[in-house]
């Protein structure tokens, strides 16, 4: 069954869905935005289920005729819509599966609704040709845009629908989630969930990512022998990260979240926010040869060189010049 109950976080969301069941005052276009991962398809369900439950109460109650056909997946009123073409939604696609369809009266519900995941792919003409449903629907009709992305509507769509949030997660409701549900390791889901930045759902990938871990062992491996290895050694290693076709990005981010744990830890000497936990030996011995300055320096020089391999600066010379501050900071 799909509760708001069973969903993690997003409490503003859940309240305001729950608000809108109680006093029957539900909006005819909804926005939902926020990372992929975070829950948006989740809610939108949660909500949508709710709406079409035969229950007086404001949420699911999961045993009615309405409920056990939407958790089937084939609710009558429920339009998930589709697009033919990778990359965008048209106005065929609009036209076919909402605005045509939109004056056929629900089969059995109180509503009709329509789910469009991934709307930030709407084109400026399939918007357009939304606008006058959105303005003057049919009183059972709910529109749900799911986008990663709201500046991608029209300035007319936006003003026209209700636009909600999803907020990142706090890292320990994230941590709490993979150790309990997933049997995680503390220390991995640690890292997960730094790494993930709030969002559940990558969280969860991640901690079942083969390659997540591969990258970890590399990443770990040159950063804890920073104090060790010459730059040619280190660029050695960098390269074989690359050549294992891992997200370079992300190891970047990987290193930012290990020279950040060496500056908390110099700054505190406390070790309960560590992210890497099990590697105390290495941080305490790089935060002691290491300044305040220097490492804000190194941290500084792994934002240049992402933006570098942004930009495409040769790979060599962005790399080389990022371990250089490393060498140079670590005395």
């Amino acid at each position: 069954m799909l509760g708001f109950e069973d969903i993690l976080g997003h409490d503003q969301i859940k309240d305001y869905f729950k608000n809108a069941l109680e006093r029957h005052q539900v909006s005819h276009a909804y926005i939902l935005t926020g990372e992929a991962g975070m829950g948006r398809k989740t809610l939108a369900n949660a909500f949508a289920m709710a709406l079409q439950c035969g229950d007086e109460d404001a949420r699911a109650c999961g045993s009615c005729h309405s409920c056990r056909q939407f958790m089937s997946g084939n609710h009558p009123d429920v339009v998930y819509v589709r697009h033919e073409k990778p990359g965008s939604i048209g106005v065929d696609d609009v036209r076919g599966q909402i605005i045509n369809d939109v004056f056929i009266k629900p089969y059995s519900s109180p509503y009709k609704i329509y789910i469009v995941d991934q709307a930030e792919l709407l084109t400026i003409a399939a918007q357009n040709a939304l606008l006058k449903t959105i303005e003057e629907p049919p009183e059972y009709v709910v529109l749900f845009l799911l986008t990663t992305n709201s500046e991608s509507f029209l300035p007319t769509i936006l003003s026209r629908c209700t636009i909600l949030k999803l907020k990142p997660l706090y890292d320990q409701v994230i941590k709490t989630y993979l150790k309990e549900h997933k049997k995680v390791s503390d220390h991995q889901a640690d890292v997960c969930a730094a790494f993930a930045r709030g969002n559940l759902g990558k969280a969860i990938a991640l901690s079942s990512s083969e390659e997540f871990l591969r990258m970890q062992e590399m990443v770990l491996d040159l950063v804890t022998h920073v104090q060790e290895m010459e730059v040619r050694e280190m660029l050695v290693s960098l390269r074989e990260m690359k050549e294992a076709n891992l997200n370079f990005e992300e190891c970047l981010d990987f290193m930012q979240l290990w020279y950040r744990d060496v500056l908390m830890f110099k700054a505190t000497k406390d070790t309960s926010m560590f992210i890497f936990k099990d590697e105390y030996r290495y941080i305490k011995e790089l935060a002691d040869h290491s300044s305040f300055d220097g490492i804000e320096k190194i941290l500084k020089a792994i934002d240049k060189a992402s933006l570098r391999l942004s930009a495409n600066v040769n790979f060599e010379v962005a790399m080389e010049l990022m371990l250089l501050v490393m060498k140079e900071n670590f005395v």
